[in-house]
Order: structure tokens, then C-alpha cells, then sequence
């Protein structure tokens, strides 16, 4: 049976930004701070390293109570029990992450546009990372998507969306009213100095600024 996500929180990591000793420190800073679901992307790790960092990251989402997303590796989610993987386009294919993962995880996708969004709901994604919604150095090929598009994708999918890509507190009440689900932060998180304190300012930006709104959405 697949977990049942908030996605109100999303935290991506990225070990080159953050501001803790480490991953596990990172990490768990996060969730006390009130981070809903943790993905693990580590784009430059071997896969040797990128498995074992899983291993200590789920010992931590676990026993935190938090949804465990992997990036990209449906083989490593698999092989720690993730809850899940991210896939984006140039990624694995949605078909072969859903054969190795199974029906019984979360396989969410990215999407930039209508087309695909409409695209990957209609294989079965659990969820949609829409984005990048602005300017951001943790991904500086990504083409950006407008707040006019993400409502376009809202109105036309029924599953969950998450915006990714320049999400900090001068960005989430750009969102006011278009229905989201969640919002994806890397670096307005994992670069702060006090991740705790910067996980519960956006959590309770998004939460009244955004969700409520989205109620008469």
C-alpha cells in the first residue's frame, strides 16, 4: 500500500550547499523544523556512496516519521525502502522506476510545461515537481515554467503538484491561489545556519499564505 504524503514541505538535499556538518545533521534539522518529506538528491556520489548515505538518511526519516523520496536511482530506493522515487525527463523512464519500485511506492515526475504534466499523470505519476519556477544555481540548465503554465497544469491534473527551483520566503506568496500542494526548497534550507528555524518560517508562509487560499482555489 503506498504511504500517504503531505507534500507541504519537500526537502531536496545537496551536501555542496548545505551548512551542517553533514547529511544526517542536515537532514534531521530539517524534520524537526517541520520538513513533510525528504528527497535525497546527490548528484555527484558514486553509487557505493550514494547507497550508503541512503542507509543513514532512512535511519533518520524513519525514526522521524517522515517520507523518504530517492532521486533519479529507483534501484537504491528500492534497496533502502525508500517510500519513493523522483524521476525527471531526461531521467529513467517513468515505466521502467514504477518496474523496479513496484505499485506499492510513491513515483513522482518533473514536469516544466502542460505536455508533460498531462503526460506523466496520464502514466500514473503519484505526484508532479513542477519547475524550475525561478532563476536557481542548484540547476542552472532548467527552463523555467510561469505562474500562468503551473495554473494551466493545476486545472488540467488531479494529482498533487509540488513547485521546485528558487522557492525561498520572497517566493511562496508568489503562489497565493494556484492550488499546489507543496513547495520544494534546497537551498533555503540546506544553506541556512539555523535549518530549523528556516523550515518552520516557510512551512508557516506556505501554510497561511498559500494553503489557506488554495482552500477557495
Amino acid at each position: 500500500m503506498k504511504p500517504k504524503i503531505d507534500y507541504t514541505l519537500y526537502l531536496v538535499t545537496d551536501r555542496e550547499l548545505m551548512s551542517a556538518a553533514n547529511i544526517e545533521e542536515c537532514v534531521e534539522r530539517a524534520i524537526a523544523g517541520g520538513c513533510t518529506v525528504v528527497q535525497l538528491r546527490e548528484k555527484n556520489a558514486s553509487s557505493k556512496e550514494f547507497y550508503e548515505m541512503a542507509l543513514r538518511v532512512r535511519k533518520i526519516t524513519s525514526r522521524m516519521g517522515v517520507p523518504l523520496i530517492i532521486n533519479d536511482r529507483a534501484d537504491i530506493a528500492l534497496a533502502v525502502d525508500a517510500d519513493g522515487v523522483h524521476v525527471g525527463q531526461d531521467d529513467l523512464p517513468y515505466d521502467a522506476a514504477r518496474s523496479i519500485i513496484g505499485n506499492d511506492k510513491i513515483v513522482g515526475l518533473s514536469a516544466s510545461n502542460l505536455e508533460e504534466a498531462l503526460a506523466a499523470a496520464g502514466m500514473g505519476a503519484d505526484y508532479l515537481g513542477v519547475g524550475a519556477m525561478f532563476a536557481t544555481g542548484t540547476k542552472t540548465d532548467a527552463s523555467l515554467t510561469s505562474i500562468d503554465e503551473l495554473k494551466l497544469i493545476r486545472a488540467k491534473v488531479n494529482i498533487p503538484i509540488v513547485v521546485i527551483g528558487g522557492i525561498n520566503k520572497e517566493t511562496v506568496p508568489l503562489f497565493s491561489g494556484t492550488g499546489i500542494d507543496g513547495i520544494a526548497v534546497v537551498s533555503a534550507i540546506v544553506s541556512q545556519n539555523d535549518e530549523i528555524k528556516a523550515a518552520q518560517e516557510l512551512k508557516s508562509l506556505f501554510q497561511n499564505v498559500v494553503k489557506n487560499e488554495s482552500l477557495y482555489f
